[in-house]
């Protein structure tokens, strides 16, 4: 991508941010970065390699809106070669310094500030084995056209894993006024908001482990499962805007109206939250000419 165009990306991020259209995703991944573990990576690792149907040594992997870099630096320490873009500046700082942590000038580790709607952009950029694009399609303020921009960077045999938010009806409709309402409101009123839904979302589970005996056992395992965090985690759905959402079978039909397979898939059940789908997309059959 070159500089103009970086420019321009951050720039019309930075416009959005502004105008209370767009959560800074980035900044709040550069304080998860603050109290990042290697248990945090351990579980990142662990549920790459859990969902994907094979072993990421030597592959291509391009990790879609990185984020924290958490799963860009999993799939490098699995043996892949990676690709990390955001559309976040402080994303891609955040990604570039867990690089720069674990990965020193490595030549096959590139970071890069891009968008996924930028068709311009992705068509520079090549195929991959695993496209990796983890609850950041539905941030995007055009989610189908996002899930479809990403079907040319799969190669033939390779596979797309995506994580969408589960469609919830008025719940979800509700949740987006509060994520919008949240973006333009000022600081005390957005740390107001986190504090009450972290209240909302974690009082049941909090009361189990006082009646346990085991105050915030909860909390401080949350996001093993991959690696995050519970406070980012409760930072990031409230004010993660824009917002989409899909049911589990538009996600299906939708990419294999395009030639892909459903490979694993684990949801929601109804409840809040992001349904993930491993996809392969079939080799194409060899041509053969006669001698």
């Amino acid at each position: 991508m070159n500089h103009d165009a970086n420019l321009g990306t951050a720039s019309v991020h930075e416009c959005e941010v502004a105008a209370g259209s767009r959560f800074k995703f980035g900044a709040n991944w550069l304080r998860f970065l603050e109290v990042l573990t290697e248990d945090h990576l351990r579980s990142a690792r662990t549920s790459l390699s859990e969902m994907l149907p094979f072993s990421l040594s030597g592959k291509r992997f391009i990790d879609i809106g990185s984020g924290s870099g958490l799963f860009s630096l999993a799939a490098r320490q699995a043996g892949a070669r990676v690709h990390s873009i955001d559309y976040d500046p402080q994303s891609v700082a955040c990604t570039s310094e867990l690089r720069r942590r674990y990965f020193p000038n490595d030549p096959l580790w590139t970071i890069e500030l891009g968008s996924v709607l930028d068709t311009e952009y992705l068509s520079s950029i090549g195929e991959y084995d695993v496209v990796y694009c983890w609850g950041v399609l539905h941030h995007t303020g055009a989610m189908w056209q996002a899930l479809e921009n990403v079907v040319g960077l799969v190669n033939d045999g390779g596979v797309l894993f995506v994580a969408i938010y589960n469609d919830q009806g008025k719940k979800s409709r509700r949740w987006k006024a509060i994520k919008h309402f949240y973006n333009r409101s000022s600081q005390p009123v957005q740390v107001l908001l986190e504090a009450s839904v972290c209240v909302l979302i974690w009082w049941r589970r909090w009361l189990k482990d006082l009646l346990r005996l085991r105050p915030l056992e909860s909390w401080r395992r949350a996001g093993r499962s991959r690696g995050m965090s519970a406070l980012s985690d409760v930072r990031d759905w409230v004010g993660g805007y824009p917002f989409e959402v899909a049911k589990p079978e538009q996600i299906f039909n939708f990419y294999r109206q395009r030639g892909f397979f459903l490979e694993k898939m684990r949801t929601q059940g109804g409840d809040l939250g992001c349904n993930e789908f491993v996809f392969s997309k079939p080799q194409r059959p060899q041509t053969s000419y006669p001698h």
